[in-house]
C-alpha cells in the first residue's frame, strides 16, 4: 500500500501540483516568521551585547521629589557629579568610570524635515582620551567636539542630512533652533540610533549646560579591572550611592533586561505574523481536502480493485494518508526554503522602511525547521482526512459501476444541521457582543466570528444553490447556452463549489471586516480631530517638550494671525480622583475651540476657577458649584470652583481653567499646544512659514492644519489596513490557486463529457467561455458569502470601538466593497484561463472514448 501511494503521487504530478504550491506557500509563511523572527532577534541580542561591552555596573540617577527641578529653564538635577564620580573610581576593582550626559537633539533635514524618530534622537557627550579619541563612538572623519560651538553626528545620521565636516548643523533640543559646526563623524552600535534614532554629541561642559547643571551626570558607567567579580564590585558601588537618589545595576543585568525587552518586541511582531500564517494555511486545508475528495472519486474504480483483492478499509486510510504525507513533507520542504528568502526579503523591505534592524547572519534553528515541517505535514495529513475514510468505504461492485456517485442526501441533510446550529450559534454570540461596549470584549467577539465563519462554510453547500442560480440567470441571459452550462456545472456538486468558493470567502471576510472598521475609524478619527476645532493651525512639538510660552505673543504678532491661544495641560490630584486641566486664555480661547455649555460658563471666572466636561462630571459626580480640594503635581494645592459643565471637546480636554492657574502653581510652566486663528481662515505655507519663524524655526515644530491632523491621527490605521491587505493577500493567492487546481481537476474528470459537447457543436470558443463563467460564478460566490459575512461581522463588534472614539459609526466603503467584487471576477477570469485552454485543446474523438 505505500507502494500505491507513492505510485500515485507520481501518478498525478499535475493534479497535485496546486494543492503543493497551497501548502508551500503556507509554509512559506510560518517558515519566513520564525527565521525572520530568530534571525532579528539575534542580530538585535548582539548589537546590545556589544553596545555594552565593558559594563561591569551602570549608575544612573533617579528622580527625588526632594531635589526637583531648578530654574526656569526646567533644567534637570541628579545626585551623580564630579565628587560621586571619584568616589566611585576610588573603589578597589574598579578601572575606569565614563561620565555620561543625555538628552534629545532633533536634526533638520534638507528639506527641514525633522531627522530621526522623536525620543531615539539622543544626545550625548563625547569624552576623549589623551589621543582625542572616545571607545565609546569611534572616529570615521574629523574629531571629537571640544568647545560650546562644535558637533559630531554618527554617519547615518550626516548621511541623510547631507552633511560633511565643516558644515553648519541646525538642531533642536527643548525650544529654537540652534547651530553648531559639524566637526566630526563618529560610528555607534547603540540599538536606538541604529534603530532609526539619531545621534548627536557635545564635550560634556556644553552637554551639561543644555540638559543639567555643570558638574552632573545622567548615568556613571564604570568598567572592572581584570579578575574582578561583577556582582561584588556592584554591591560595593551601592554602598556608596545616596539612598533613593541613584541605583546600581550591573552589566550582567543590564543584558539580560535589554534581551526581555528585545524578545518581547519580537514575539508581538511574530504573533502577528504567524496569526496571518495560520489563515493562509487554514485557506489551504480547503484545497487539499478538495484535491484528495476528486482525486479518490477518480481513481474509484482503482480503489474497488483494492478493496477487491483484499485491501482493507484501514489499508486504503494508510494509503491515502501516506500519500498526503509525502505530499505535504516535499511541499513544506521546498516551502522552507521558500521562507528563508522570504525572511531576508522582509528584513530588507523593513530595514527600506526605517525599521533599523541591525545586520546579522541568517539564523535557522532546529525549532524552526522542526515546526514548519510539521505544521506542513500535519495540516496536509488532516485536510486528507475525511477524503481518505470516504475512499475507504467505497465498495468494490459500487465504484465498479460508476465513476463518481453523487453525495448521499443522508450526509447533506447532516451536515446543513449541524451548519445551522454552529451558524446561529456564532450568530448569537455576535448580537451579544453589539451589546458590549468597551474592548475588554475583543475575545468573545473574536470566537464569536470563528464560530459564525465556521458555521457559514459548513453551511455553504446549501448556499451555493440560491446564488449559484441567482448568478446563473445573469450568466444566462447574457452569454446564453456557455453561461446556462457554467450554472449547471458548478451546481453539479455542491461540496466541491463551496470548498472551493470558501477558501476565497475566508479571505474576503477577514479583508472586508479590516476594510470596514477601519473605515469606519478613520472617519471617526477625521471627525474626532476637528470637532470642536475653530483654530486653523495647530502647533506642538514632535517631543511632547512643550513650547515657551514667551512665544505666544510673537505668534499673535504674525501678520494674518487672528489669535494665538495657549493650551497648557497639567494634572491635579483630587480626593481619589486623578483629572487633567488645560490652563489657556479664557478670554480668547472661544475664537478657537467650540465651547458648548450645559451649565454655568466662563464669563467671570477666576484664577482657581475651572470648568468640567459633561463626561468628566458625570464620572466623578460633579456639578457646577462644587469645591475641589486639588494636589498639582509638585505638590502645590489650591481650592478649585468649578464653574460650568460643558459638552465633551477633544480639542479642550476633560478640565478647562485659566492659564494662570498653571503659572501659579508649577516651577516651570510649558504650553503643550498652540492654536491659531488666522484672517479668512487662511492656510498654507505663506502663513505657516512666517509662524514657524515666530517660534525660532525649530525642527521640533509641528504645525498642522485640518488636513496634516487627519492625516496624522488617521495614517495609523490605514497603514495597519494596508499591511493586512498584503499579509491577507497571501491566503487570497492560495484561494486562487484553489480554484485553478478545482477547474483543472474538473476538466479531467469531463473529459468525456467535453468530448460529446464539441461532438453535438459547440466551438472551443465556447468550451472555453463555459469553463471561465464557471470560475467566476465559483469566485463570485465566495466574494457574496466573504462581503456579506465580514459585513455583518464588522457590525457586530462595533460597539468595542466605541469606547475610545465616541463618534464612532458604521460606514460602510462602497467603493472597496464593489472594488472587492471586481477583484473576484477578475480572479475568476485568471483561475481559468489554464483550465479552459486545457479543455479546449481537447481532442474530441479521443476525449469521447475517455473512460
Amino acid at each position: 500500500m505505500l507502494r500505491t501511494a507513492l505510485r500515485n503521487v507520481l501518478a498525478h504530478k499535475a493534479r497535485l501540483m496546486m494543492t503543493a504550491l497551497a501548502v508551500l506557500l503556507g509554509v512559506a509563511f510560518v517558515a519566513g516568521t520564525l527565521i525572520f523572527s530568530d534571525t532579528v532577534g539575534e542580530a538585535v541580542k548582539k548589537a546590545s551585547a556589544k553596545n555594552l561591552s565593558g559594563v561591569a555596573v551602570s549608575v544612573k540617577a533617579l528622580d527625588d521629589e526632594n531635589a526637583p527641578v531648578t530654574g526656569r529653564g526646567g533644567k534637570r538635577t541628579t545626585a551623580l557629579d564630579d565628587k560621586l564620580a571619584d568616589t566611585v573610581r576610588a573603589l578597589p576593582g574598579v578601572q575606569s568610570v565614563r561620565r555620561n550626559v543625555t538628552g534629545t537633539a532633533t536634526l533638520a533635514g534638507p528639506d527641514g524635515i525633522p531627522i530621526g524618530n522623536g525620543w531615539q534622537n539622543i544626545a550625548a557627550n563625547f569624552q576623549p582620551d589623551k589621543d582625542g579619541h572616545d571607545a565609546r563612538y569611534p572616529l570615521m572623519t574629523g574629531r571629537g567636539p571640544t568647545s560650546a560651538g562644535e558637533i559630531a553626528l554618527d554617519e547615518a545620521t550626516a548621511k541623510a542630512a547631507g552633511h560633511k565636516v565643516g558644515d553648519t548643523v541646525r538642531f533642536a533640543t527643548d525650544g529654537p533652533a540652534l547651530t553648531k559646526k559639524l566637526v566630526g563623524i563618529v560610528t555607534t552600535d547603540d540599538p536606538q540610533v541604529t534603530a532609526g534614532g539619531s545621534l548627536a554629541l557635545f564635550d560634556t561642559a556644553t552637554a551639561q549646560k543644555m540638559y543639567l547643571h555643570p558638574g552632573q551626570y545622567d548615568e556613571l558607567v564604570v568598567a572592572a579591572a581584570p579578575g574582578a567579580d561583577q556582582q561584588a564590585l556592584t554591591a560595593k558601588v551601592r554602598e556608596v550611592l545616596p539612598k533613593k537618589r541613584a541605583e546600581a545595576t550591573s552589566g550582567t543585568e543590564l543584558a539580560a533586561e535589554q534581551s526581555r525587552m528585545i524578545a518581547g518586541k519580537n514575539e508581538a511582531l511574530s504573533q502577528t505574523l504567524l496569526v496571518f500564517a495560520g489563515i493562509a494555511l487554514f485557506v489551504g486545508v480547503f484545497i487539499i481536502a478538495n484535491t484528495f475528495t476528486m482525486l479518490i472519486s477518480q481513481r474509484s474504480r482503482e480503489i474497488a480493485l483494492l478493496r477487491a483483492i483484499g485491501a482493507s478499509r484501514r489499508q486504503v486510510v494508510r494509503s491515502v494518508l501516506a500519500e498526503a504525507a509525502l505530499l505535504g513533507l516535499v511541499s513544506s520542504a521546498i516551502g522552507f526554503a521558500l521562507g528563508a528568502g522570504l525572511a531576508v526579503g522582509l528584513r530588507a523591505v523593513l530595514n527600506a522602511n526605517g525599521a533599523g534592524f541591525p545586520n546579522g547572519p541568517v539564523i535557522i534553528s532546529p525549532t524552526a525547521v522542526l515546526s514548519a515541517l510539521g505544521i506542513g505535514v500535519v495540516v496536509t495529513v488532516l485536510a486528507a482526512w475525511l477524503p481518505s475514510r470516504k475512499a475507504a468505504k467505497i465498495a468494490p461492485v459500487e465504484a465498479l459501476n460508476t465513476v463518481e456517485a453523487p453525495p448521499a442526501m443522508r450526509s447533506l441533510v447532516i451536515r446543513n444541521a449541524l451548519g445551522a446550529v454552529i451558524t446561529g450559534a456564532g450568530v448569537a454570540i455576535m448580537f451579544y457582543v453589539r451589546t458590549l461596549k468597551d474592548a475588554d470584549g475583543l475575545p468573545v467577539a473574536m470566537a464569536g466570528g470563528m464560530v459564525t465563519l465556521t458555521g457559514v462554510i459548513i453551511l455553504a453547500p446549501l448556499l451555493s444553490r440560491p446564488l449559484v442560480s441567482l448568478a446563473g440567470l445573469v450568466t444566462t441571459r447574457l452569454f446564453g447556452i456557455g453561461g446556462k452550462l457554467a450554472k449547471e456545472n458548478a451546481l453539479r456538486n455542491p461540496r466541491r463549489t463551496a470548498a472551493t468558493a470558501s477558501a476565497l470567502m475566508i479571505g474576503l471576510t477577514l479583508i472586508t471586516g479590516m476594510t470596514v472598521v477601519g473605515n469606519s475609524a478613520q472617519r471617526a478619527m477625521d471627525e474626532m480631530t476637528t470637532r470642536g476645532l475653530k483654530a486653523d493651525f495647530k502647533v506642538g512639538t514632535s517631543t511632547y517638550i512643550g513650547l515657551d510660552p514667551a512665544l505666544t505673543r510673537k505668534v499673535a504678532a504674525v501678520p494674518g494671525v487672528e489669535a494665538a491661544v495657549p493650551m497648557s495641560r497639567e494634572a491635579f490630584q483630587a480626593s481619589d480622583t486623578l483629572l487633567g486641566v488645560n490652563g489657556t486664555d479664557l478670554a480668547t480661547v472661544g475664537e478657537v475651540a467650540r465651547l458648548d455649555f450645559i451649565s454655568g460658563s466662563l464669563a467671570h471666572a477666576g484664577a482657581n476657577d475651572i470648568a468640567v466636561s459633561r463626561t468628566s462630571a458625570k464620572e466623578n459626580g460633579l456639578h457646577t458649584g462644587d469645591t475641589l480640594d486639588g494636589t498639582f503635581i509638585e505638590g502645590k494645592k489650591a481650592k478649585l470652583k468649578i464653574v460650568g459643565v460643558y459638552e465633551d471637546n477633544e480639542v479642550i480636554g476633560n478640565t478647562i481653567g485659566a492659564a494662570s492657574l498653571m503659572e501659579s502653581h508649577l516651577t516651570s510652566p510649558k504650553v503643550d499646544e498652540l492654536l491659531i486663528k488666522t484672517e479668512g481662515g487662511r492656510t498654507g505655507d505663506a502663513l505657516e512659514k512666517p509662524i514657524r519663524h515666530a517660534l525660532g524655526d525649530s525642527p521640533l515644530l509641528k504645525v498642522q492644519d485640518h488636513a496634516d491632523l487627519r492625516k496624522e491621527n488617521a495614517g495609523d490605521i490605514e497603514t495597519v489596513i494596508y499591511i493586512s491587505y498584503g499579509l491577507l493577500g497571501m491566503a487570497v493567492l492560495i484561494a486562487v490557486v484553489g480554484v485553478v487546481n478545482t477547474l483543472a481537476m474538473s476538466v479531467f474528470e469531463r473529459t468525456r463529457e467535453l468530448g460529446m459537447l464539441r461532438a453535438i457543436g459547440l466551438a472551443r470558443g465556447g468550451i472555453k467561455q463555459m469553463v471561465r463563467l464557471e470560475s467566476v460564478v465559483i469566485a463570485l460566490f465566495g466574494a457574496c458569502l466573504g462581503i456579506g459575512v465580514g459585513v455583518f461581522l464588522s457590525w457586530a463588534a462595533g460597539n468595542l470601538v466605541n469606547e475610545g472614539l465616541p463618534t464612532y459609526e458604521l460606514l460602510l466603503p462602497w467603493g472597496r466593497l464593489a472594488l472587492f467584487v471586481l477583484i473576484a471576477l477578475v480572479v475568476g477570469v485568471l483561475a481559468a484561463l489554464w483550465p479552459a485552454r486545457r479543455a479546449a485543446r481537447l481532442n474530441m474523438l479521443e476525449a469521447i472514448g475517455a473512460q
